[in-house]
């Protein structure tokens, strides 16, 4: 391609030297580049006994070609740069606000990734990959079989006590026996399985009534909860952090929010879990190392 370029270019000027000006760069580097496209092709391309180089006719013969060898050199690279372009659909959880998606978004365009991203629960983004709705999806996982894992606790209103907050400690005392006993709310993104049923097994354990660890219908509903009374919210302590809530571990229990990626390209799900891990970290609010 750089011997056609060459090429055309002296054919245009009439000169290696003006043609050497024209592609700015050394008259002996477009000498070599013609010369080595004449030895490929077999034949002379210009007459260099003259003061000025001109076709010869097999030259000439090909010098339309290698124009149209050119443009679509050129349209490749286009194309290239359109598709590197595209829009990479990636479901994502709707937990994660608009300044956080934000920057992920941002971020990736640096590393030549241009994201659409499209918020759902976890129902929502398993369906939308397999359903090729997007080109990938962070889908909930188990904590050993996730890419990013957010450590959970409980969130509530004012100063704890305490560094840890035990369940057993929300058993109603005899004074609260006619009130209503505090909640533990499971927020959608976290009513999957290795989440709910770890804690509910918990609550049951710690003799909790059942209704004390409850799956709300929102997390705008649960947080408004927890803010207008002595509950509390299962969530990360990012998410605490932006709803001005204290944050504490849960004692005798880990639990995490894990994410894994579901798509249907191998190197899609290569590029996310590699070149986007500590951006989409981020954005999670996961743990800092891989």
């Amino acid at each position: 391609m750089a011997g056609c370029q060459a090429f055309v270019s002296v054919s245009e000027q009439g000169s290696f030297t003006l043609a050497a000006a024209a592609v700015r760069m050394p008259q002996s580097v477009v000498s070599r580049r013609v010369a080595a496209l004449e030895k490929h092709l077999g034949e002379a391309l210009f007459e260099r006994s003259s003061r000025r180089v001109v076709l010869t006719p097999f030259g000439a013969d090909l010098l339309g070609s290698a124009k149209r060898l050119i443009q679509l050199a050129e349209d490749l690279l286009h194309d290239a740069e359109r598709a590197r372009r595209r829009p990479f659909g990636l479901a994502v959880p709707e937990i994660c606000g608009v300044g956080r998606l934000a920057r992920l978004e941002a971020d990736a365009r640096l590393e030549e990734v241009y994201l659409d991203l499209v918020p759902a629960g976890p129902a929502q983004r398993t369906e939308l990959a397999r359903s090729l709705g997007v080109r990938a999806a962070l889908t909930a996982a188990p904590a050993d079989q996730s890419v990013w894992v957010v450590p959970l606790g409980l969130a509530g209103r004012g100063q704890p006590a305490t560094d840890v907050i035990h369940l057993d400690a929300l058993r109603p005392g005899r004074e609260q026996a006619a009130g209503r006993a505090r909640v533990v709310w499971i927020q959608p993104e976290d009513d999957v399985p290795h989440v709910r049923d770890r804690l509910t097994r918990l609550r049951d354990a710690v003799a909790l009534k059942p209704a004390q660890v409850a799956v709300a219908g929102s997390l705008t509903t649960a947080a408004a909860d927890v803010l207008n009374s002595s509950d509390l919210l299962l969530c990360s302590k990012a998410q605490a952090a932006e709803l001005n809530l204290a944050w504490r571990p849960i004692g005798g229990i880990t639990l995490e929010r894990g994410y894994a990626v579901a798509a249907f390209a191998g190197t899609d799900a290569e590029r996310l879990r590699v070149d986007l891990w500590p951006l989409i970290a981020r954005c999670l609010g996961a743990e800092e190392s891989p």
